[in-house]
């Protein structure tokens, strides 16, 4: 064969892997993200996570943060998620009861840890270290917890001043906002004094440069189990099942728990 022969058979192979191989990448590039619905706490931890998964598995996500209750009002509306990571049971509860779920049961993926935040700052001002006392200190008038209704680490704050036994002396300086990560603002920005905020968004880098933070006892709230479940009729449910099963392994319980959250009880 000569030269030129050769060089042209060459460019045909050629031109025919690439009309090939075309469609093929087409189809990988076209393929939808998951859609997941996660809780505002975590929001500063699960693009972390989402990275680390889509280096492993080559699946790409997008998320919509809000609060449970929103969340789910939202599925339970006709949403397009794939995945809905909740920041307890009982909103996922409430999809799987309405038949707009894969499983009969929230996967817990991890436990929510309650801490009190205040401003370095505002601590300097009154001359007080953060304590637990501090909360009936009558030189503060504003306190900051997400709303009860609408998100579980608000039913959690609450439940915690009751078992702490103040919650009749703080319940007129409570400032509800409609998420933790909005608690987290108010308490951030200035406008409360406080915050009862989750562990995750105490970890923060913003907040974790204005102020500091302390544990509340465990023992004062009901645990802060959160779940996950898969919608039903979901376009990727594959790629949210793999994501599911990626989150309860080690590295991404590890994630979790760099990020502020307790290891999910079946994965200690």
């Amino acid at each position: 064969m000569s030269a030129s022969k050769f060089s042209a058979a060459k460019i045909f192979f050629a031109r025919a892997l690439l009309l090939f191989l075309l469609p093929v990448c087409g189809a990988a590039q076209a393929q939808p993200p998951l859609r997941i619905a996660a809780a505002a706490d975590l929001q500063p931890v699960l693009p972390t996570l989402l990275a680390a998964f889509q280096q492993s598995s080559g699946i790409a996500a997008t998320v919509s943060y809000a609060s449970s209750a929103t969340l789910s009002t939202q599925i339970l509306n006709g949403a397009p998620f794939d995945l809905f990571l909740a920041a307890d049971t009982s909103f996922p509860q409430r999809v799987i009861a309405a038949g707009l779920a894969e499983q009969s049961a929230p996967s817990v993926y991890a436990h929510g840890i309650l801490v009190l935040w205040a401003r370095t700052d505002t601590l300097a001002q009154l001359h007080r270290a953060l304590t637990l006392q501090l909360l009936t200190d009558p030189a503060l008038a504003r306190i900051a917890i997400a709303n009860p209704e609408h998100a579980p680490y608000g039913r959690a704050a609450r439940a915690a001043l009751h078992g702490l036994g103040v919650y009749s002396a703080v319940q007129s300086r409570l400032v509800f906002a409609e998420n933790i990560a909005q608690a987290a603002q108010y308490a951030a920005s200035g406008n409360a004094q406080l915050g009862l905020l989750s562990h995750t968004q105490a970890e923060t880098p913003a907040l974790r440069s204005v102020g500091t933070y302390i544990a509340i006892p465990q023992s004062t709230y009901p645990p802060i189990e959160q779940g996950a479940i898969i919608v039903k009729n979901s376009a990727q449910h594959a790629a949210a099942e793999s994501f599911l099963r990626w989150l309860l392994s080690p590295q991404g319980q590890a994630l979790l728990q760099q990020g502020g959250l307790a290891t999910a009880p079946d994965q200690k």
